[in-house]
């Protein structure tokens, strides 16, 4: 099973963003999605693989708090 997580993009630096998951800050690759600072992307294996808006983002964040 594959999960991907939500982050919110931190800062751009040519390929490399980071990102914020819910206070763990980590470091990702934006080869595959046009994203800037602010932005909300899905990331799997370490790829921001698609941008959310902050709604639908916030909405799938609220789910995964719960599973804690």
């Amino acid at each position: 099973m594959c999960l991907a997580v939500p982050g919110r993009v931190l800062k751009v630096e040519g390929v490399r963003a980071l990102v914020d998951f819910d206070g763990v800050q980590r470091e990702v690759r934006v080869d595959l999605v046009s994203a800037k600072k602010g932005d909300y992307v899905i990331v799997h294996t370490g790829y921001a693989i698609e941008r959310l808006d902050e709604k639908e983002a916030e909405e799938t964040l609220k789910i995964l708090r719960g599973l804690r």
